[in-house]
């Protein structure tokens, strides 16, 4: 393991600018997933028709031609910014579909006198939804929301293979393809970096939804 001993300098740069792509992209994906979720149960039949457009768009789209339709063709139409802006916002757009599901259907599972009491009392869609039915859902999406974001965690590597550079995928390649490095030490240096990001979050994810159980 010297390769990975002798560059861990290069190895701390590529985690910690995975970890600013997995934050930014959590967030983002989490906020765009939940408002694509309140588009599919609208009851406006356009914003239910675009809501089930971009889940079907970007749920059967491979996240690779995401990433290359943000990274070569948004520039076409005259948006110009670093790789890191358009591998970001790939993740979020292909993340977000996922998210959508996993709470649509934690809102699904509340029962629906519940929006009926709210509506009753003069509550608005949006604040049936706001105060009402997100917090009851959100209690029982813990557990697929966990997988998909620990899957957002994995597939921030193939953001790195988009010339993002200083993450973890992208020292692997420098180190293994520019200075000629052996490349299973590399690689293992690289998965162990990945595994200390998804490990504690699994943990923390855990401990939340036995938190979340005791709750209900």
């Amino acid at each position: 393991m010297d390769p990975v001993l002798d560059n861990l300098d290069m190895f701390a740069e590529g985690f910690v600018t995975s970890l600013s792509i997995i934050a930014v992209a959590t967030v983002g994906s989490l906020l765009l997933g939940t408002v694509i979720a309140a588009c599919r149960v609208s009851p406006v039949p356009p914003l239910r028709g675009f809501g089930s457009f971009w889940v079907t768009t970007f749920r059967n789209t491979p996240l690779t031609v995401v990433l290359f339709a943000c990274a070569f063709g948004l520039p076409e139409v005259g948006l110009n910014r670093t790789y890191y802006f358009f591998g970001v916002l790939g993740l979020v757009l292909y993340t977000s579909a996922f998210v959508c599901e996993a709470i649509r259907s934690g809102i699904n599972s509340v029962p629906t006198g519940q929006a009926e009491a709210a509506r009753s009392i003069g509550l608005k869609f949006s604040e049936t939804l706001r105060f009402v039915v997100l917090p009851q859902a959100l209690r029982t999406v813990v557990p697929p929301l966990g997988s998909v974001i620990i899957a957002m965690f994995k597939n921030s590597a193939v953001v790195g293979a988009f010339g993002v550079g200083s993450d973890l995928w992208s020292v692997g390649q420098t180190l293994t393809s520019a200075r000629g490095l052996e490349t299973l030490p590399i690689f293992v240096g690289v998965a162990v970096g990945f595994l200390l990001i998804t490990l504690p979050a699994g943990a923390i994810l855990q401990v939340i939804e036995r938190k979340v159980a005791i709750a209900r």
